[in-house]
């Protein structure tokens, strides 16, 4: 068996203990020695650079790209060697043949999936999430991958059209508890759901977790902590509102996490880490998930995702490209649209925040601020956008928008809490509006060299171990003797996440926004097999990654 030594580097080994210069020495795809002087039958030198554990993204929606691009892009390029999938409680199994369709209209809306690369790209060889983790095990992946199963999709298998529509039934219950026991049983990450408002699916109604009740949402946290496997994933709303997620926590007994602690302009976020310090005191583990990126949109208005929460907007979901015209030129639906907003706390447009990103009729205006556009113009805001839209024959005007996380103090605090997780990466969704897939080399450039805000000890253990120890992965996270060679060098002098840039290289020529030009991320192995090396991706035919194992929580 041949064996390759990573010479001359810094480690800096995920437990968050103080890095030392050694060698690391790979055999079999696991580490069998770190030391000095260490030699292999192939050498990476990693002089002047970090020697860490691979990245853990855990919250991805990889579950339908990695069937057709299984190098799981931009991920690989950033040091990321493990995904979890199926966030948000949008895996796309268990399903049936006659749910294909609904499965796809429901991400579309949700995740801003293209239908048409859905189509194109899922062949559907699967029914169970069983079956749908053995599909998955036979493609040529480069990265270690697991998912959630998803309470939407849970809850179409079982209850077929009517998921969309009512409550379950006590025996309805019972047989998505058998499901989610099988799914487990069989590798799943643990069992995602949203209760949020934001999440509507087919044709603007609420996505079918959202019609469940508390004694099914009980059931199943319940079954995750028996069975003794995986995380509870919740994206909370009315019918679970924070405080009651570290009660069912405690009732459970399966580590939760909650999407997402984000800073708002209203404070908000300080009372959500008021309360998760004292519920840990009082023995809870929950795990609120948090970035160090701004949660920002690009979006048209044929599709504007953080409008659709406003019912007005919603309305129109189910509507062609004429209804909606016609909506955006009817002054009262406007104001209507506005009373929706002036009563509501939640994703109401910062119009300060709002930029011009794509304007076809009028080129000159891109890059311009909504707002001072508006002010030239003697108009409101909202009135300019929609004024803008009409004037483009598909309604695609693009803007620019930050809905939350943009407050450095603010973000620098809740990245720097104890018990919270790195994530909302979104990898694999709205795919058209942001790219947050470089996470780790913008948590690693600009806070942690530029801003200082935690040393790379601590961020390498936020983005490694304590990920892999939240879930349970086996071997994961932690460079020792024994573990599986999940490694990434970087240069923590340049580390960056480089441009964004728009491509059309999805199914059916869909297009999606790329982070594929990092920076300092110079070599990345994933079970000792290197990815990339000398900051660029191995062309060579490989395929290393695996299902990733989850352990016990018990």
């Amino acid at each position: 068996m041949t064996s390759l030594v990573i010479k001359g580097g810094t480690v800096v080994d995920g437990t968050g203990n103080e890095r030392f210069v050694a060698d690391v020495l790979v055999e079999d795809g696991r580490i069998i020695e770190i030391g000095t002087g260490l030699k292999g039958d192939s050498e990476l030198d990693a002089t002047g650079c970090v020697v860490a554990p691979g990245f853990i993204d855990i919250h991805t929606h990889y579950d339908a790209q990695v069937f057709w691009d299984p190098s799981l892009t931009p991920s690989s390029f950033h040091g990321v060697t493990t995904v979890i999938a199926g966030n948000c409680g949008f895996s796309i199994a268990p399903t049936r043949p006659e749910h294909h369709d609904l499965i796809a209209r429901t991400l579309e809306n949700v995740e801003d999936m293209d239908v048409a690369a859905l189509a194109a790209g899922v062949p559907w060889n699967f029914v169970t999430f069983p079956e749908y983790l053995a599909a998955v095990s036979e493609l040529p992946l480069s990265l270690n991958f697991t998912a959630y199963i998803g309470h939407t999709a849970l809850r179409l298998f079982v209850m077929g059209d009517d998921a969309y529509e009512r409550a379950a039934t006590s025996e309805e219950i019972d047989q998505m508890v058998t499901v989610l026991t099988e799914a487990l049983n069989a590798g799943a990450a643990g069992f995602a759901t949203s209760v949020a408002p934001t999440h509507r699916g087919v044709d603007g109604k609420p996505i079918p977790s959202r019609f469940a009740e508390r004694v099914e949402l009980e059931a199943l946290f319940d079954c995750v902590g028996r069975v003794g496997k995986g995380v509870v994933e919740v994206t909370p709303g009315e019918i679970l509102p924070l405080g009651d997620i570290y009660d069912l926590q405690l009732q459970s007994g399966a580590p939760f996490t909650i999407t997402a602690l984000l800073s708002t302009p209203s404070m908000t976020h300080r009372n959500f880490v008021d309360l998760n310090r004292a519920r840990w005191e009082s023995g809870a583990n929950v795990w609120p998930q948090v970035t160090p990126r701004p949660l920002a949109f690009a979006m048209s208005l044929a599709e504007p995702f953080t409008f659709n929460v406003n019912s007005k907007f919603a309305e129109l979901m189910s509507g062609d490209l004429k209804s909606r015209r016609d909506a955006y030129e009817d002054r009262d639906w406007r104001d209507e649209a506005r009373k929706v907003w002036s009563t509501g706390t939640f994703m109401v447009p910062r119009w300060e925040t709002f930029e011009i990103d794509e304007c076809p009729t009028d080129p000159s205006l891109k890059g311009r601020k909504i707002a001072d556009v508006a002010a030239e113009r003697d108009c409101d805001p909202f009135d300019l956008v929609l004024d803008l839209a009409l004037v483009e024959p598909d309604l695609l005007l693009r803007v620019r928008c930050v809905v939350a996380n943009d407050d450095p103090a603010e973000v620098a605090f809740l990245i720097s809490e104890d018990h919270c997780a790195f994530g909302l990466s979104d990898a694999g969704a709205h795919v058209g509006q942001l790219c947050d897939a470089p996470q780790a080399t913008d948590l690693l450039g600009n806070w942690v060299r530029d801003r200082a805000v935690m040393t790379i000890e601590q961020a390498v253990h936020r983005l490694t171990k304590s990920q892999a120890d939240l879930f349970h992965l086996v071997d994961r996270g932690e460079l020792r003797v024994g573990a599986w060679a999940d490694i990434v060098v970087f240069d923590p002098t340049t580390v960056a996440p480089g441009p964004l840039r728009r491509i059309a290289d999805f199914p059916a020529n869909s297009e999606r926004l790329t982070a594929d030009q990092p920076v300092g991320v110079r070599h990345v192995l994933v079970n000792g097999v290197p990815i990339r090396v000398d900051e660029k991706q191995v062309d060579a035919d490989i395929a290393p990654g695996q299902i990733a194992k989850v352990g016990s929580h018990r």
